[in-house]
C-alpha cells in the first residue's frame, strides 16, 4: 500500500468524520494548544522586547538568549516538565513557550530599533514623551517586523504542537504518535499531512495580514523595492 492509498483510507474513515477522533475535533485541540502557547509567548516576550528595543540596554543578551533557546531540544524540555509538573498541559506549554518567545522577542527588539532616529528626535522635540514616542511612534514603525515574528513563533509552534500527544493529550500528534505505536501508517501519513497543511494555512493567514491589516503608509514602506 502506498502513501496515496493510506491518505485515502485515512480520510474516508468514518472515525474522522465526528466523534473525539474526528479530524474537525483534532484541529481544533491543536489550534487550541498553539493559540494558548502564543498567547502566553506575546505577553511575555512582546512588552520585554519593546522596552529593550526602546532603550537599547539588554539587546546583545537577548541575542545569546535566543541562541541558546531555539538550541534546546524539544522532546528534552517535555520530559523535564513532566518531571517537575507533571503529565498535563503545562508539559506541552513549557517547550512551546520556549520555541515562540525568542522570535517575538527578536522582532520586537528589531523592530523598535529599526525606527527612524530622526524621527525619534523629532517626535521628542515637540514634547511627547518616552511612553509616548515608544506607543505613537516606534511601534506602529515595527508593526511589519512584529507580525513577520508572529507568523514564525506561529508556524513553529503549529509545527511542534505534536507533542501534545507524548503526555497523553490531544491534538493532530494523537494521529502521529498513535499511528506509530500501533502500526496505523494511514493515520501517521494523514496526521504528518494535516500538520504540514495546517503550518502552510497559517503562513498564509500571516501573508494577507502583513498585507491588509497594516495602514497603508506602513504598508508602502515595509513593501520590497522593484529595481
Amino acid at each position: 500500500m502506498n502513501w496515496l492509498d493510506w491518505l485515502h483510507t485515512f480520510f474516508t474513515s468514518p472515525a474522522r468524520r465526528s466523534g473525539p477522533d474526528s479530524i474537525v475535533h483534532r484541529i481544533a485541540e491543536h489550534l487550541a494548544f498553539s493559540g494558548e502557547a502564543l498567547l502566553y509567548s506575546a505577553l511575555l516576550a512582546i512588552p520585554l522586547g519593546l522596552l529593550i528595543g526602546y532603550t537599547g540596554r539588554g539587546a546583545v543578551a537577548v541575542t545569546a538568549l535566543t541562541g541558546v533557546t531555539r538550541a534546546l531540544p524539544t522532546m528534552g524540555l517535555v520530559t523535564l516538565a513532566v518531571l517537575l509538573a507533571g503529565v498535563g498541559k503545562t508539559a506541552v506549554l513549557v517547550p512551546l513557550l520556549a520555541l515562540a518567545a525568542p522570535p517575538l522577542l527578536v522582532a520586537a527588539v528589531e523592530g523598535i530599533r529599526g525606527t527612524d532616529p530622526d524621527v525619534r528626535d523629532a517626535a521628542r522635540g515637540i514634547g511627547l514623551t518616552h511612553r509616548q514616542v515608544l506607543w505613537q511612534v516606534c511601534l506602529p514603525s515595527a508593526l511589519p517586523t512584529l507580525l513577520a515574528g508572529l507568523r514564525t513563533a506561529a508556524v513553529q509552534v503549529i509545527a511542534t504542537a505534536t507533542v501534545a500527544a507524548y503526555v497523553g493529550l490531544g491534538g493532530l500528534g494523537r494521529y502521529v504518535i498513535d499511528g506509530l505505536a500501533t502500526r496505523d501508517f494511514p493515520a501517521t501519513v494523514g496526521g504528518a499531512l494535516l500538520v504540514v497543511l495546517l503550518a502552510v494555512a497559517t503562513q498564509l493567514l500571516f501573508a494577507v495580514l502583513i498585507r491588509y491589516a497594516l495602514p497603508p503608509g506602513i504598508r508602502v514602506r515595509s513593501a520590497p523595492k522593484e529595481n
